[in-house]
């Protein structure tokens, strides 16, 4: 392993690049952060001519360090092992700045990356010390604590919020946020009474637990909780997909401009691909550490675009009217052309699988209504979803699409799965790097997606210079999903009987 670790070091930056965002494919990060330790303390220099190589050798460890930070910007926090391995290893340069003190510089670079304040000087860890354990010692308790004032941070987070047994209002939200805040969405959201509503948290046991409004809905006591509920007092559900009423959202839908929801829609889907780490692809495929939360955003995006999905079924299932049920297929059809003009290929497909659904699909007489324009635009869109050819037509447009963009993120991992089944891992117990080399590339199109004409990496807010409307905004930020097939199926030949 510490051979590998040599031979890594050594590489150019490109190349330890394709290292540093593949290597869970072979090896663990404890695995790694063992290999780095062992590399950096491997020999003990006695020449000149050994004291030269043995200081290149650590400067290459600390360099594959500062870049594995600056492509990982939350390694300090990330991972258990890599928290002990920086200590451990800035234990080690402060023992070597005796000897090697052009290390001063890395020295420093990794007291930024663990946001940690000295207290003492470097000559009081120099081993010529007497107790230098203690010292050691005092520097893990006393100054490895993060800089004062740092706040805790508020993620951005979805939040499924069931307001049936088989549909729910897809809330994003900070992860911070209260019960109460969430009945006022739901009632804003649906019209009710805000004061006559409770949220409860249901276990997979079955059991159910009624939440107080001053909680905090992610806290820890709620973690095997299944689904959050939220039911009026008299535990009866707040609406009902099956009541005479139901055309209320679709009104609302079609009052909307169809470009100011796309807007929405693009900068709701930015917000999370922009911070979204190329490496939970990785995590992702493998299986490996998807519950220690490396793959969270990614969750969020996928969870995202099967929602946007449902929501375009749930639509138009919803409205029992057959005109305005036409009105909201054109709708539908310009949203999704919106989303191609605005490169959001996330949402465009989306918005094309639902419309594609057996449950909407299936309904003859309201397509028979629809213009024959709106038609022909929707089959022209529908084209770039031909699998055929390792889908060429969506690989040809998207690479036409100048950048920031947003790709179908199931086609990419559908690449890196086929390359990571398709090929060894290890060749005559060798790392077979031409795989990760195949995979690195494929994770790339994720960073450059993300920047622009210039090459600089676009902020994490609006993708687009065009602000949404509040009013949108919100709408979008709350989708009405229903999620069970069976129902989806029941209000499609309830509008539509089987003949």
């Amino acid at each position: 392993m510490s051979n590998m670790c040599y031979m890594f070091c050594s590489f150019s930056d490109n190349l330890l690049d394709d290292f540093l965002l593949t290597y869970p494919v072979f090896m663990s990060t404890s695995d790694l952060c063992q290999a780095l330790l062992g590399h950096y303390c491997s020999k003990k220099c006695r020449m000149k001519e050994e004291r030269r190589d043995t200081l290149l050798r650590k400067r290459k460890v600390l360099h594959l360090l500062s870049q594995w930070s600056s492509l990982c910007t939350d390694l300090p926090r990330d991972n258990e092992h890599a928290k002990l391995f920086l200590k451990t290893l800035y234990r080690y340069v402060l023992d070597d700045l005796y000897e090697f003190p052009s290390l001063e510089k890395d020295l420093k670079e990794l007291q930024k990356l663990l946001r940690m304040q000295r207290r003492h000087t470097v000559d009081e860890y120099s081993p010529q010390r007497k107790n230098k354990a203690l010292f050691h010692q005092l520097s893990l308790k006393e100054n490895w604590h993060p800089v004062r004032g740092a706040q805790r941070e508020r993620k951005e987070v979805l939040c499924r919020v069931y307001v049936t047994i088989d549909s729910y209002v897809s809330v994003r939200t900070h992860s911070e946020v209260s019960v109460q805040e969430l009945l006022s969405t739901v009632a804003e959201r649906f019209d009710c009474a805000e004061d006559d509503m409770v949220l409860m948290a249901v276990t997979y046991p079955g059991e159910k637990v009624l939440l107080q409004s001053d909680q905090c809905v992610f806290s820890s006591s709620l973690s095997a909780a299944e689904r959050l509920h939220v039911c009026r007092r008299d535990l009866t559900e707040i609406v009902s997909p099956f009541t005479d009423n139901r055309q209320q959202s679709s009104v609302k839908m079609l009052s909307m401009n169809t470009w100011d929801v796309a807007v929405s829609l693009t900068n709701c889907d930015w917000s999370l691909f922009s911070i979204m780490h190329e490496q939970e692809l990785v995590y992702f495929t493998l299986s490996r550490d998807v519950s220690a939360g490396h793959t969270m955003a990614l969750e969020q995006l996928l969870q995202r675009c099967n929602e946007t999905q449902q929501w375009v079924m749930t639509e138009v299932l919803m409205c029992p009217n057959l005109c305005k049920r036409v009105q909201l297929f054109k709708k539908f059809i310009k949203i999704a052309a919106h989303c191609k003009e605005q490169r959001n290929l996330s949402s465009f497909f989306s918005i094309i699988m639902g419309l594609n659904s057996p449950a909407v699909s299936r309904l003859t007489q309201t397509w028979e209504k629809v213009p024959g324009k709106f038609r022909k635009l929707f089959s022209e869109l529908e084209s770039l979803m031909d699998p055929s050819f390792n889908h060429k037509a969506y690989r040809d447009a998207f690479r036409k699409m100048k950048s920031p963009k947003i790709p179908f993120l199931p086609l990419l991992l559908k690449d890196i799965t086929f390359i990571h089944e398709g090929n060894r891992t290890f060749l005559d117990n060798l790392v077979n790097f031409d795989k990760l080399h195949m995979i690195a590339d494929t994770l790339r199109i994720i960073s450059q997606c993300r920047t622009d004409h210039m090459g600089y990496r676009c902020p994490s807010g609006n993708m687009l210079s065009q602000k949404d409307s509040t009013e949108v905004r919100t709408y979008i930020n709350y989708l009405h999903v229903i999620d069970n097939q069976r129902t989806l199926f029941e209000l499609s030949h309830r509008l539509e009987p089987r003949t």
